[in-house]
């Protein structure tokens, strides 16, 4: 098979990350943490792959994810904490506004994505 039929393998597990909802790299993108330019030349993950990252979404509709050590939010500033939290979980609930609506991918990101 063509590695372009394999799909964006995770770095971390192997697997194929299927949709656009469960992309860390997507998620990175809609928060602006990456470029557009970086999109084709950064590795991909699931976003429960990178607990650092999922451990900032705070919905009902996605399992939380703990985090031990010096990374886990619990060793944070409160008040950083809480403004990530509320920029990775608009970002994962853009992701799923996006696949519905049909954008070009110039328009993912969020409006305040510092760029």
């Amino acid at each position: 098979m063509a590695k372009c039929d394999e799909g964006y393998l995770c770095e971390v597990c192997g697997e194929p990350v299927k949709a656009i909802v469960e992309s860390d790299l997507y998620l990175r993108y809609v928060i602006g943490e990456i470029d557009v330019a970086e999109l084709a030349a950064s590795p991909e993950r699931h976003q429960r792959c990178n607990p650092t990252m999922a451990q900032f979404i705070v919905d009902e509709k996605f399992e939380p994810v703990t985090v031990e050590g010096p990374f886990s939010k619990a060793e944070l500033d409160r008040d950083d904490v809480k403004a990530r939290e509320e920029l990775v979980t608009r970002g994962w609930r853009r992701l799923r506004e996006v696949r519905k609506l049909g954008l070009p991918i110039s328009d993912y990101p969020l409006e305040s994505a510092a760029r």
